[in-house]
């Protein structure tokens, strides 16, 4: 579904040249849902940019479906950290915000936000205001109005590290159930190991900038996934190990994912 064919990103301003990214080579399946992580300023929101067409790379290039990505596209979503929603729009009307902007006919497309809408858990708040919200429910509209392109790739940069503990686990293990159900290939973009180990059928480690490549983890652990307690523990912890020691040692490996 996608490929990242050496990919480099070289950010220049008045204090010279910053490489953020530098050889990136992945290939990620349709339907699979893959996690990035690395440190801080590893590039991980830059890649996640690239793909979506917002950034333009240095050199090399991104496929997504077998077409080169040159600028953003309709079957490619977006979730950011912050759920960005219009104050001064309902609920239901920010789901179908997308529906507007790319001229689809917003009462075919109203029965499908109204089905998102129930299926995170927020059929009862089509009428309410974004500020009649908590933070966690806000992400879960943001959520719904990503769906509702009915996107082929969904990007996700952080999209629940400015949610408290509890929220984000409930957020984390709803968007798990999401993909399953849906299928959606989404690469998600998160500084927490337990997150990723949680979500991702690979994991994707960036070294320190320049990021580069470092590994990809399998995290072959049968779904549905959750944070407590379960039969799959031993395997929980092996794949966080590794992951964290990837995260200390953070030197690239050469072969391609």
């Amino acid at each position: 579904m996608i490929r990242i064919d050496a990919v480099s990103q070289t950010f220049r301003g008045r204090r010279g040249r910053v490489e953020a990214l530098k050889d990136i080579d992945l290939d990620i399946a349709a339907g699979e849902f893959l996690a990035v992580i690395g440190r801080s300023g590893c590039g991980k929101s830059t890649l996640l940019r690239v793909i979506g067409g917002l950034l333009e790379p240095s050199s090399g290039s991104v496929t997504v479906a077998g077409d080169i990505v040159t600028e953003p596209r309709r079957d490619v979503a977006m979730v950011f950290q912050r759920p960005a929603l219009l104050p001064w729009r309902p609920v239901l009307d920010n789901v179908l915000l997308p529906i507007e902007i790319f001229g689809r006919n917003r009462a075919e497309s109203r029965d499908q936000a109204e089905r998102l809408l129930e299926m995170t858990g927020l059929a009862g708040f089509a009428t309410k205001l974004p500020h009649e919200l908590s933070g966690g429910m806000q992400q879960r509209v943001a959520l719904c109005r990503a769906l509702i392109q009915n996107p082929k790739v969904m990007l996700m940069d952080e999209p629940f590290s400015a949610l408290d503990a509890l929220t984000r686990e409930e957020l984390a293990v709803e968007l798990q159930r999401i993909h399953i159900e849906l299928g959606t290939t989404i690469v998600f973009v998160t500084h927490s190991i337990g997150e990723a180990v949680l979500l991702a059928d690979r994991v994707a480690v960036l070294s320190s900038r320049p990021g580069r490549l470092n590994k990809v983890v399998e995290v072959p652990i049968p779904r549905p996934r959750t944070f407590g307690h379960n039969a799959h523990m031993d395997q929980v912890a092996a794949a966080s190990a590794e992951l964290h020691e990837l995260l200390l040692d953070e030197s690239p490996r050469p072969a391609r994912a």
